[in-house]
């Protein structure tokens, strides 16, 4: 027989089994369609050299007045704003003890039990402390006046930490240690920190180990369950809540060494809010808008409540006659799910559906309607703007909506959803990267209690692909982060808890980290209907180098064989393509066949053109 071209229909189907998607995609990882052609990722490099402290799973990013670059990163543990280059800690405080913290050392050991009367901490929160004295060993004044991260709360007034120098290393008690650091010790409390795996429901082990009482239960209202911020710039300034807690607020014209603060701490406050589910700013009217919060008198969260402040105003809420505060609740549903910002339009789903709110002026400033009944989210962060139109992904399948929600065709979606770990569903979430027209949405599978594979929707071509998260592809939160005109992705690294945030589609690689990167045919008969053996004696590649460095670069082309549908697949023949690469000739030998392409290296792209195989009907030895 002559060469035979091979051309496979674009998108990974594994929707039916390997064998019935003949001519088609079905595996991959990191790697997208263009034009119908399969091609590698683009690569990704540290946005700034500087680490950051917990998960991270909402970024924000807005151009202040004066031309700043300012990028606001809210994790499980702390709240940061970046100008430039330089990554600034701006959580907010909760409380601060004068003269009030006494300390135990034990010889031997690192573990410092501080005292200090109802100090509200959870195990995980951070504490600043000044003004200690030696305790007359190694446990020296400096290493003690620092901040620390609380090991372990041990009851209402202690807690430990593990005494470290003021480069991170650990230091450890001598039998010297053996004074309480003075009487004037001084420590300022951060806000407490939120899980990072998600709870649901009411029971026991979800703090840590010897929080609270025998036999006590923790109330895993919305609270608990996961932290989430949603994050926006009131101006130049940023109005920021952790879910069910407070709204606080970022002054930037007080500089970046200055903490964040509560936004009804602010002169003339009037009925601000004190526990909001999400916030957000309004576009055009600029409206702070609280979806999901107290009604006025009470501090409880109304689930269904939607309230926004008075026009161009972040701290007026109570209603009159002669401003636009006010308020609404909604009656779609049990509790808002999550809101999102569209063209003169805001998205509210609750768990029943999907509720539109637009503004109309006075007198009801706002106007609510249902638009579409079912459709919800499964996680706070499962939708994204591209396109001119909202894609989202729901308990059971993905949605897009423009001015109606509408299910999207899926290739992949058993492949998702029969893996998806529901009970780490809270954590999916969406990523457009609108210069190859794509969205992604990331979820924790299988067993996994974090984020470890992706699914990828090119909506201009209404193909799908699928891949993981290895070679330092966790990624938590994603920023369109147009003013930087790459997208924005924060890392992951559960060793250390120091991660980092990236920029994408920046060439091929970090030129550290390489990352592998494959897509692999269905199955395929090389005799048309499927009876005896075919001998595969030539391949021609056809693919293009991309970011080309040495004319050594390869890509590997891996020949895979079995005889019936139910046998695994054997590698029949391994062939690495060079730049300069013309055919290769095999001795492969089976009766249907799949055909890889892969590469690892972190240095140089590439896309896939048409295969060809020389194949001839063959007897079996």
């Amino acid at each position: 027989m002559a060469l035979s071209k091979y051309i496979f229909k674009p998108g990974i189907n594994r929707e039916g089994t390997n064998y019935s998607n003949e001519g088609g995609w079905f595996d991959a990882d990191k790697v997208r369609f263009r034009k119908g052609r399969p091609e590698r990722f683009g690569g990704w490099s540290k946005y700034i050299e500087t680490s950051f402290v917990g998960t991270a799973r909402k970024i924000h990013t807005y151009k202040a007045i004066n031309g700043d670059n300012i990028t606001i990163l809210g994790t499980h543990q702390k709240l940061y704003v970046i100008i430039g280059d330089t990554l600034s800690d701006i959580t907010p405080i909760r409380a601060t003890t004068t003269n009030g913290i006494l300390f135990a050392a034990t010889d031997g050991s690192s573990l410092i039990t501080a005292t200090d009367d109802d100090h509200g901490c959870v195990s995980g929160d951070f504490v600043t402390i000044a003004g200690a004295a030696t305790l007359g060993g190694t446990i020296t004044a400096t290493v003690l006046n620092q901040e620390y991260q609380i090991e372990t709360v041990t009851g209402t007034d202690t807690y430990t930490f593990n005494a470290k120098d003021t480069a991170g290393d650990t230091v450890t008690a001598n039998s010297s240690d053996t004074g309480n650091g003075g009487s004037g010790v001084d420590g300022v409390y951060q806000i407490n920190t939120g899980l990072d795996v998600y709870a649901r429901g009411t029971g026991w082990g979800v703090n840590s180990w010897g929080d609270g009482g025998f036999g006590s239960t923790t109330d895993l209202s919305p609270v608990n369950q996961l932290r989430f911020w949603s994050i926006d710039n009131f101006g130049d300034d940023i109005i920021a809540a952790p879910r069910a807690s407070k709204i606080f607020f970022w002054d930037k014209s007080s500089g970046a060494s200055t903490r964040s603060t509560l936004l009804s701490a602010e002169s003339n406050a009037s009925n601000v809010p004190t526990a909001v589910l999400q916030i957000m700013m309004s576009d055009v009217d600029k409206h702070v808008i609280a979806f999901g919060c107290n009604p006025i008198g009470s501090s409880a969260i109304d689930p269904l409540l939607v309230r926004f402040s008075d026009t161009e105003s972040a701290i007026d809420w109570t209603p009159t006659a002669t401003n636009q505060a006010g308020g609404v609740q909604l009656s779609l549903g049990s509790t808002i799910i999550s809101a999102l910002k569209t063209r003169q339009e805001i998205l509210i789903w609750t768990d029943a559906g999907i509720v539109s709110m637009r503004f109309v002026g006075e007198p009801f400033v706002f106007s609510f309607t249902e638009v579409a009944e079912g459709p919800s989210l499964i996680a706070p962060n499962a939708a994204v703007n591209a396109n001119n139109r909202v894609y989202f992904m729901d308990r059971d399948g993905f949605f897009v909506y423009a001015g109606t929600a509408e299910r999207l065709p899926c290739a992949v979606l058993d492949y998702v959803f029969s893996d998806l770990n529901q009970d780490q569903a809270f954590k999916v979430f969406a990523a457009a990267n609108e210069s190859v027209n794509e969205i992604m949405w990331f979820y924790p599978s299988g067993t996994s209690t974090e984020i470890d594979k992706y699914v990828l929707f090119n909506y201009l071509e209404d193909t799908w692909s699928i891949g993981t998260t290895a070679d330092n592809f966790v990624r938590t939160a994603w920023n369109e982060a147009n003013i930087f005109e790459k997208p924005l992705a924060t890392s992951k690294n559960d060793t250390t808890n120091l991660n980092y945030i990236y920029r994408h589609e920046v060439g091929h690689g970090d030129g550290t980290d390489t990352f592998t990167s494959f897509i692999e045919s269905s199955d395929f008969d090389l005799n048309p209907d499927g009876e005896g053996f075919i001998f595969i004696s030539k391949l021609i590649p056809d693919i293009q180098f991309r970011d080309q460095q040495t004319t050594s670069d390869t890509v590997t082309f891996t020949i895979k064989g079995r005889d019936y549908p139910l046998q695994d697949l054997s590698t029949l023949q391994t062939i690495n393509v060079t730049p300069s690469s013309t055919f290769v000739n095999t001795r492969a030998r089976s009766r249907q066949a799949a055909v890889r392409i892969s590469s690892d290296s972190s240095s140089f792209g590439w896309r896939l053109g048409d295969i060809r195989l020389d194949i001839k009907q063959d007897g079996r030895r």
